[in-house]
């Protein structure tokens, strides 16, 4: 039997490992830039399976117009893109990739609060543009001695714990569906929300975005954080409203952010760009060549699976949205 699979994003995807695998069950592959609900719902009419990045968004509309669809694949760990309610109700499978990139954007995290904390592309700007002055960027402080919050305590977030250990830094982290002893384990202290922001030097976000989540670094949030503090965000761009950071810069509020991701992506035209305190990288965390290739073989793997009848490797629980 012959299917056809469509693919949103081939840019986080290697194509040789997805060929390889999707060979194995005689699949027609088509690609699609569509993101926007209407476009994807009618470049999935047909299909028996979708796979899709975190910028592809399908809801009940898409799910209802695919009238053959099989299995949507999550090339990625988050899916707060993706109605999973909607898919399990037409009976659609949706999986992810639950250990994707958790090296890559730990290390990414560390590379942003060490960038802000030793004001890396301020220098780097200041001795290219022909100056050669220490005093660039004062004031800095050391790392050592510090305190690392952390908002959420998955996988990433323990992934970086680890990293942190060796740096002389106390790390503690808020999350209410995480028992205290997987934090200890770590040597990270399990806080409430309230005294993480205020007892941190760095806070950095691991949290999925959710109707909870979203905005959960806003105005009221930054307001209690340490005037010379750090905030790194490797999760998603949702979790902060970034008005309130810009506001929250300028006014001397924070110290410094470092974001991967954004409230909108790309993010265009922003004032935050405009600050020597604030390091930018363009959703990249997740990258690597090892990262692309093990993302391609799970999600397609799993893919695959499903529509041999199988039982995937990591669906995803409608009732949470988790896997």
């Amino acid at each position: 039997m012959s299917y056809k699979i469509v693919v949103s994003d081939t840019k986080v995807m290697d194509g040789e490992t997805r060929a390889a695998v999707l060979d194995a069950v005689d699949a027609t592959v088509e690609t699609t830039g569509a993101k926007e609900p209407s476009a994807v719902a009618r470049a999935v009419k047909g299909a028996d399976a979708l796979i899709v990045d975190a910028g592809t968004q399908v809801t009940a509309e898409v799910i209802d117009a695919a009238d053959s669809l099989k299995v949507v694949g999550r090339a990625g760990i988050g899916v707060d893109n993706i109605d999973v309610r909607a898919a399990v109700d037409a009976g659609v499978t949706v999986v992810n990739v639950p250990d994707y990139s958790v090296e890559e954007v730990s290390t990414h995290a560390f590379a942003l609060m060490l960038a802000c904390l030793r004001k890396i592309p301020m220098f780097d700007r200041s001795v290219k543009s022909g100056e050669w002055e220490w005093s660039t960027g004062q004031p800095l402080h050391r790392l050592a001695g510090s305190t690392v919050g952390l908002v959420a305590f998955g996988k990433l977030a323990r992934r970086f714990a680890a990293k942190l250990r060796g740096f002389d830094v106390d790390v503690i982290a808020y999350d209410p569906y995480v028992p205290e002893y997987p934090m200890g384990d770590l040597g990270v202290e399990s806080v409430t929300f309230e005294t993480l922001l205020t007892d941190s030097d760095v806070v950095s976000l691991h949290a999925p975005l959710t109707d909870e989540t979203r905005g959960l670094i806003d105005a009221n949030a930054l307001d209690r954080m340490r005037d010379d503090a750090l905030l790194v965000n490797t999760a998603r761009g949702g979790l902060v409203d970034e008005t309130a950071l810009y506001d929250a810069l300028v006014s001397g509020d924070l110290g410094g952010a470092g974001l991967d991701v954004r409230e909108s992506e790309p993010p265009g035209a922003s004032s935050l760009h405009d600050l020597d305190s604030v390091v930018c990288s363009p959703h990249v965390a997740w990258y690597s060549e090892e990262s692309r290739v093990e993302l391609t073989r799970t999600v397609a793997e799993d893919v695959v699976r499903v529509l041999r009848g199988e039982d995937p490797e990591n669906p995803i629980d409608p009732e949470t949205g988790w896997f």
